[in-house]
């Protein structure tokens, strides 16, 4: 990362405008919201649960080769109150999935899959937001936390919380937040493949 770059209003402002420039990511943001919002906003019905994942792992790549142990892992989990009352443990709770007798950790699906029911609430975690958080900390110092902590989904918000308001950037909802974030993360760590 830069070593003279600094998030401020205007960076975080420069990269929501950015962000509505991105055809694919701004049409599946609203197929998502339609799924979530629309057609499928409760997760009692495995099937509407399986569609959600579905397209969610699709559309995010989160690399889950068989979804429906996931979907039916939240169904098991009976969400929509917990959701309601924005119990952030949830997430953690999601993330864990028994698949053929081993538990599988879908951390980023599962703070995806909250996100997108609740998106002011729930902060979305991947490898760029991790980076970006990383190596702003590692300089400016904003928060005390290392790489496990951001697997932790309470200190993850927590830490969200802290990097928002240490630039003051209070004025941003945590999905402004989450979209600048993620945007730095693709530009200052490219992936190789």
């Amino acid at each position: 990362m830069a070593e003279s770059y600094k998030p401020t209003i205007k960076e975080v402002e420069k990269y929501l405008k950015l962000w509505d420039t991105l055809e694919n990511y701004v049409l599946q943001e609203n197929a998502l919201d339609k799924l979530f919002f629309e057609t499928y906003p409760h997760n009692e019905d495995i099937s509407e649960i399986l569609i959600k994942a579905s397209a969610l792992n699709d559309f995010y790549s989160t690399n889950i080769f068989s979804i429906f142990p996931v979907a039916k892992h939240i169904h098991s989990l009976e969400i929509d109150m917990r959701l309601k009352s924005k119990d952030i443990s949830l997430v953690n709770d999601i993330a864990l999935v028994d698949m053929n007798g081993k538990t599988k950790n879908f951390y980023s699906f599962a703070t995806k899959y909250c996100s997108h029911h609740d998106p002011i609430n729930y902060p979305i975690y991947d490898i760029y937001v991790e980076k970006v958080l990383m190596a702003l900390n590692k300089r400016d110092k904003f928060s005390k936390f290392g790489k496990k902590d951001l697997k932790d989904y309470k200190r993850f918000k927590e830490i969200i919380i802290e990097f928002r308001k240490y630039y003051g950037l209070d004025e941003f909802n945590l999905k402004q937040i989450d979209r600048y974030i993620w945007q730095l993360g693709k530009e200052f760590f490219p992936r190789k493949y």
